[in-house]
């Protein structure tokens, strides 16, 4: 049986066609009577709800359904464990468990894929609560969802397998990103080289919470880790009621969740917008429910809160006061005793006096302490990310424009990183508008991780990018070395990015012009970081949102702070892939190795977004419309590439630059990197047909069109200049002298 078989016959995990809508016609929140508030073992609060009659809206209906003659509650057909109002999440047991086994009688391996689709309802996955986990020797699996893509290697040779450890040998694990509503895990088929074993060997992937999984050695080349589970794990999901920030849930009464009278709304901290509600601080109950946040009566707990003295509850807190005879001095009862003569004060208040120097000079030496723990450790970072040497070397070299940030610098200029100054999100970390206090606006971006590998060598990489000058590439103007993961300093450029022009400017025409203009300017700063910089640089994430533009639609080339230097041995190539769904060099995801032609095939991706102005990858188009590149390969087969272009830059005028524009995006595209141009024959050949478009009449002197295309580079399975130059010239000298 074919792959795609098995993948049609696996596990389905999920395919959710409600819609998650809060009826136009709302139903008060509040208590449905006759509605039951368990389901088995498992508490049914409101919100949710048995049957759509006792549920806010659709996306808490539940079924309560009787399983191998248990009662359980069922989210669509999926089981639900618990339900937290205070943390706003719910735990269930999924079947979106990934695998493919080998099977020794027939020499095969089969595949069965799952995965988990949470758009349009009111979830997504805990990035807090949950791990994506991999089983399995020789194993290299992925988890993918719209935005992301994130796996790690899982191997049984070197270290060996221990209970309880997943750290790459048998088992591996990688940290779910914020926000995902979507995924899809699979595996690179080439990468597996396990079939050694007598029996039925399996490799598994599966995002589930944490705190349920325990790694065991007998889960690797065996079905154990399967039928522990008995085909499901647990997930944790967050929710929230509607897609509305408080504020503007607050302004609709009669919609409005959080009906409990000592209730408060929460802003959810997902990437789009959504509340929940919780009860106020010494309240619990139910704040979706009239009158259900009740008051926490502190005085009747266990241990009293006033120690020995009188506990008096009070609406949401409680007071203290002491029995007779008694008084109250720092939250403690003391017996009031007679007052002592001057004599027998004196004691006392020496010894009070000496008391308070004593917690003086403490508090002082702790603080004293803790400053130079705080030194010492900035110190430490500063050391190991190479600061030392940075230091050094731009003193030597008089690198004035690079300069080394303090901590306390960025905060100042970025307002403590407030989000209000949040510019930017995305993998690698997030970017802070800030202003320095010479005035000069920057951009900080504040990253996530860094490996072992970059930590070491993050100076030497500082001192090579901050060489880097080109009008295309934005500045790095310096870094923060004395924090554990290092910030980067970039020039600020106004106009937002490439994405946004695109995808984002409401039916605002943009011309061919001015997309050929930034197509070059693009190429021409990554032909600069291949070729160009003292040290060869791969970009390792391009793509349309990475391209800024200042206020002229120059284009400049940003976040190679995160890219790597070329490697010059095998033990540097990537062995953990990430990127972008879309731009991702497919010979990349076979082989982990990141070269120069990665981000040529990137920058063709971000070609056909300029030509068609859609998306790279679409979760909602089918079959092949989902990936842009699959879609425009298909139309160039065909000879149907009119039919995806964008319809702002059709016309007879412009065809055939459109088509050479396409013809070279295809070249880029070319699944074996060898095939490929380089950065630099793109740039030429972008160069070119830009000089042919803004000079329509150098057709009518030959020598000077000969001299304004100059010399073609060789390109793979294409040359460069070809008849429809000149039959460009040839239409735009007869329009010229008809007058159109």
């Amino acid at each position: 049986m074919t792959k795609l078989g098995f993948l049609l016959s696996g596990y389905i995990f999920l395919s959710l066609l409600g819609i998650w809508v809060v009826a136009t016609a709302v139903v008060p929140a509040g208590h449905r009577p006759g509605c039951p508030a368990k389901c088995g073992d498992v508490d049914i609060p409101f919100p949710f709800g048995i049957r759509e009659q006792c549920a806010l809206h659709n996306g808490f209906k539940l079924n309560c359904t009787t399983v191998e003659g248990v009662k359980k509650p069922l989210w669509w057909d999926v089981e639900v464990a618990k339900i937290s109002l205070a943390n706003g999440t719910a735990t269930m047991n999924t079947k979106a468990i990934s695998r493919q086994c080998y099977f020794p009688a027939n020499r095969t391996m089969r595949y069965r894929n799952a995965w988990l689709n949470l758009t349009e309802t009111p979830f997504w996955i805990s990035e807090v609560d949950n791990t994506v986990v991999v089983i399995g020797c020789n194993t290299l699996a992925y988890m993918m969802s719209s935005s992301y893509v994130i796996g790690c290697v899982s191997t049984c040779e070197g270290a060996p397998l221990e209970d309880g450890t997943c750290s790459g040998a048998g088992c591996c694990q990688a940290d779910v990103p914020k926000g995902i509503q979507y995924y899809n895990g699979y595996f690179n088929e080439n990468y597996n080289t396990t079939k050694t074993s007598q029996g039925i060997t399996c490799s598994y992937i599966t995002v589930m919470e944490k705190a349920a999984f325990r790694f065991k050695t007998s889960y690797v080349k065996s079905t154990m880790f399967y039928d522990t589970h008995k085909g499901k794990v647990p997930i944790v999901l967050n929710w929230q009621i509607a897609e509305l920030a408080c504020e503007d849930a607050k302004k609709n009464t009669s919609s409005y969740a959080c009906v409990s009278s000592h209730s408060v709304c929460v802003d959810s901290t997902t990437h789009k917008p959504g509340y929940r509600c919780n009860c106020s601080e010494g309240y619990e109950g139910n704040p979706y429910i009239a009158d259900g946040c009740r008051d926490i009566d502190e005085c009747r707990r266990l241990v009293n809160p006033c120690g020995d003295g009188i506990c008096e509850n009070t609406p949401g807190n409680y007071s203290c006061s002491c029995y007779l005879g008694n008084y109250m001095t720092n939250g403690v009862c003391v017996p009031i005793q007679k007052k002592p003569s001057r004599f027998q004060a004196m004691p006392v208040v020496g010894a009070s006096v000496g008391l308070v120097v004593l917690v003086i000079v403490v508090a002082c030496a702790c603080l004293i302490q803790e400053r130079r723990k705080l030194r010492n450790m900035k110190l430490a970072y500063f050391r190991q990310h190479g600061g030392t040497i940075l230091f050094e070397e731009m003193k030597s070299q008089q690198c004035n424009a690079f300069k080394i940030f303090s901590e306390e610098e960025l905060q100042q200029a970025t307002n403590r990183f407030s989000e209000k100054q949040v510019i930017g999100r995305g993998g690698h970390g997030t970017v802070y508008k800030g202003l320095l206090k010479s005035n000069v606006e920057v951009a900080v971006k504040r990253c996530m991780t860094i490996d072992e590998q970059h930590k070491k060598e993050f100076g030497k990489e500082m001192l090579i990018l901050a060489q880097i000058n080109h009008r295309n590439v934005v500045k790095l103007l310096g870094c923060c070395l004395e924090v554990e993961v290092p910030m980067l300093v970039y020039e600020f450029v106004p106009n937002g990015t490439l994405f946004d022009l695109i995808h984002g400017n409401h039916g605002w025409r943009i011309s061919l012009a001015t997309r050929l203009g930034i197509a070059h300017d693009s190429a021409e700063a990554l032909s600069y970081l291949h070729s160009g910089a003292s040290t060869p640089i791969l970009h390792g994430d391009v793509k349309s949102s990475n391209i800024l533009l200042d206020d002229n639609h120059k284009a400049k080339v940003s976040d190679f702070g995160a890219s790597i230097l070329a490697p010059t041995d095998e033990s540097q190539f990537v062995t953990l892939v990430q990127g972008t769904c879309g731009y991702l060099d497919p010979e990349y995801m076979q082989t982990c190795q990141l070269t120069d032609k990665s981000d040529v095939y990137s920058f063709g991706v971000v070609l056909l977004e300029l030509l068609t102005c859609k998306k790279p990858f679409n979760l909602d188009a089918l079959g092949q419309e989902k990936s842009l590149s699959i879609m425009f390969m298909s139309a160039m087969k065909e000879n149907r590439l009119e039919v995806i272009l964008d319809d702002g830059i059709k016309g007879e005028d412009s065809m055939e630059i459109l088509e050479e524009i396409a013809e070279l995006a295809k070249h880029c595209l070319e699944m074996s990197g060898e095939n490929r141009p380089s950065m630099k024959e793109v740039a030429e050949k972008l160069d070119r047909l830009r000089k042919v478009m803004h000079h329509p009449w150098v057709q009518q002197n030959p020598e000077e069109m000969e001299s304004l295309l100059g010399e073609p580079s060789a390109m793979a399975h294409s040359t460069i200049v070809s008849d429809q130059y000149f039959s460009i010239e040839k239409k735009a000298v007869t329009n010229l002298q008809s007058g159109r």
